[in-house]
């Protein structure tokens, strides 16, 4: 186990002598310098964790020298000693960037628990590092495409303002991700970042979900409960699937948006909050407004921006990144050797049309990182569905066919080819098209599809 590294600078002899014997005791490593010169020059040659740094030195004074470390290694722990500590050193050098300030005569309760908090604070800082590099990893685009560089140019001139973005996009394309990156970008970064499935929550509850509710407002209601529009005061909440809330619900999010004010369910307090709403769906919102499903007003006021998230069939070239991006996280997540996808599978992958998108390919990855029989994939190692003819996915469109039953032959169509993509495996379907379960098996009724019938 590596040992913290302390260096002791005081021109005092026995202060030193006197440090060195207390932080060794506790099984630290000691180096000392008596002046600023020394200092530099044992950091230069074998840089310490931390630095218990005296005030008053002749020459190159404490306080200048603390600065001079701070400039060099800006993230190097630094405690200040005094013998004649006051508030005006204390505040200068804590502006400074010391992390700690203690006085003599020194107390070795004081001083250890001073370098334990101090060196406990950078493993804690280092970690939440490591925590932030994965979450950003996970959150991370991935491509160098046309297509996604396009998307994201509009995204680096829309994300430091206020303007109301509407993502359009199918599936599994990565709308939360270009979501996400708005926010990062924007001004609200360091505010929250709410999302909210307006598919996955049941019409009944949606209003709870984003309003909030008061003890009492219905059934199961024991509790006031903040909603998602609170939750996200100061900073960005992601209206995913909008397409698929209800027009009372719709009147609402109109007012919030207009107005920036709501109640919650069964209140009459009137609450303000400071959000801005990005939305995204899968769905021709212009159709819906016309078919009567989505109200005009709303749809003006969200879609300010439009940015349109592209297929992956459309950025064939990213999908290897993709692919070695999907690898290395699956395998660091599961303790597991790398794996490496040969060209000729490779240029399957390439190949494919994937209607699941970005979703599916990521699914398939995950599936190949665990189950692979070798440290190479093969063409022959990927499911044959991909080696196979692109079906036609697209309805025939006939003479005087209704916008309404156009839509309705083309989500039919996808999810036929989709579930047969995975032997109609319900909940790896519902996945790949980003929906409930529940709603998957009402679209199967609704177009009286089964296995039989739609196979092959």
């Amino acid at each position: 186990m590596k040992r913290e590294k302390l260096l002791i600078v005081d021109d005092e002899k026995n202060i030193r002598r006197s440090i060195k014997m207390i932080c060794e005791g506790e099984g630290y490593r000691v180096l000392q310098a008596e002046d600023a010169a020394a200092a530099l020059n044992v950091m230069q040659d074998d840089p310490a964790d931390l630095v218990l740094l005296d005030i008053n030195m002749p020459g190159v004074g404490g306080l200048e020298l603390l600065q001079t470390l701070r400039e060099k290694w800006p993230d190097l722990l630094v405690i200040m000693i005094s013998g004649f500590a006051t508030i005006e050193n204390a505040v200068t050098a804590t502006r400074y960037g010391a992390y700690d300030f203690i006085e003599k005569p020194i107390h070795k309760e004081k001083l250890l628990l001073a370098v334990k908090n101090a060196l406990k604070s950078r493993s804690l800082e280092r970690e939440n590092r490591s925590l932030k590099k994965q979450f950003d990893s996970r959150y991370a685009i991935i491509g160098r495409s046309d297509a996604l560089q396009a998307v994201l140019k509009q995204i680096e001139r829309v994300a430091p303002t206020e303007g109301r973005v509407l993502i359009l996009g199918e599936s599994g394309t990565g709308k939360e991700l270009l979501a996400r990156a708005i926010h990062e970008n924007s001004s609200r970064s360091e505010g929250p970042f709410v999302k909210v499935n307006c598919a996955a929550i049941p019409e009944e509850l949606i209003e709870s979900e984003l309003f909030g509710s008061v003890r009492g407002a219905f059934t199961g209601a024991v509790e006031t409960r903040e909603g998602k529009f609170s939750q996200a005061d100061g900073g960005t909440l992601f209206l995913d699937e909008v397409g698929d809330m209800s027009l009372k619900v719709q009147a609402k999010v109109l007012r919030a948006l207009q107005e920036g004010e709501f109640e919650k369910v069964g209140g009459n307090k009137t609450e303000r909050v400071d959000v801005r709403v990005v939305a995204a769906t899968n769905k021709d919102l212009e159709a819906e407004v016309a078919a009567g499903n989505f109200r005009e007003d709303l749809f003006f006021r969200l879609n300010v921006i439009p940015i349109i998230s592209p297929p992956l069939r459309s950025r064939r070239e990213d999908v290897p990144l993709l692919v070695q991006h999907f690898i290395d996280s699956y395998c660091q997540e599961n303790g597991l050797r790398p794996i490496e996808v040969l060209p000729e599978a490779m240029t399957v992958l390439q190949k494919y049309d994937w209607p699941g998108n970005i979703r599916e390919l990521r699914n398939l990855v995950e599936r190949l990182v665990i189950m692979a029989p070798a440290q190479q994939v093969s063409a022959a190692d990927l499911p044959t569905a991909l080696s196979q003819p692109v079906r036609e996915t697209s309805p025939r469109f006939a003479e005087n066919l209704t916008l309404r039953e156009v839509r309705e032959l083309a989500e039919k169509q996808h999810i036929i080819e989709t579930l047969n993509q995975v032997d109609w495996n319900i909940s790896k379907a519902a996945r790949i098209l980003d929906i409930d379960r529940t709603n998957l098996h009402k679209k199967i009724k609704l177009y009286a599809l089964s296995p039989q019938k739609n196979h092959g």
